[in-house]
């Protein structure tokens, strides 16, 4: 990770604990929880709002005016609003993706969810994902939430990430480790 990444990621994970803290002395979490998913969708769907954040030819009073409105217009919390308008403030708002990602992962913790990133060759069945899902559930003791991505030029089965492991039982996996075989032979 880069200087400034580290760092951003430094301001956004004290950010994000403080706000978590909050919400969870309050009991507040499934709040904290809708809010970041709408915040979430919210910078997918808007470049205006993704130019706010990170735009420096906004003043921290035109920022602070702008997303105050917004999370009004979007019902959020006095405490969110707040937050986000001391992030505008302090000129910080460009780390608010960072601070979203810290908070939903900081809830999931809470919650005791882990989330797997699956990609596999094709379209997994409701049925497939359930039996994935209850075996990597198995083997953490948490709930899991699946991630889920389809890319053929796997060719047939599937490559499993769950935090810091990786599973990859994809043919192209397979052959490639088969090529480096035949290399080392020949």
């Amino acid at each position: 990770m880069s200087e400034p990444a580290s760092i951003s990621a430094g301001i956004a994970d004290r950010y994000a604990t403080a706000v978590f803290e909050i919400y969870k002395d309050s009991g507040q979490l499934d709040t904290l929880k809708a809010e970041v998913d709408a915040l979430e969708a919210a910078l997918a769907e808007s470049a205006d709002l993704q130019d706010l954040i990170n735009s420096p030819i906004y003043t921290r009073d035109q920022q602070d005016a702008a997303i105050e409105a917004i999370g009004k217009s979007m019902g959020l919390s006095a405490t969110m609003i707040h937050t986000l308008g001391l992030m505008a403030q302090k000129r910080r708002l460009f780390i608010l993706p960072a601070l979203l990602r810290a908070l939903s992962a900081m809830i999931a913790e809470a919650k005791g969810e882990v989330t797997a990133d699956v990609t596999s060759a094709t379209e997994l069945s409701q049925e497939q994902q359930a039996k994935l899902a209850d075996a990597l559930a198995a083997k953490t003791g948490k709930t899991v939430k699946l991630n889920i991505a389809v890319d053929e030029t796997l060719i047939g089965g599937m490559i499993v990430k769950l935090g810091s492991r990786m599973v990859d039982t994809s043919i192209r996996s397979q052959l490639a480790s088969l090529q480096n075989s035949m290399k080392e032979v020949g």
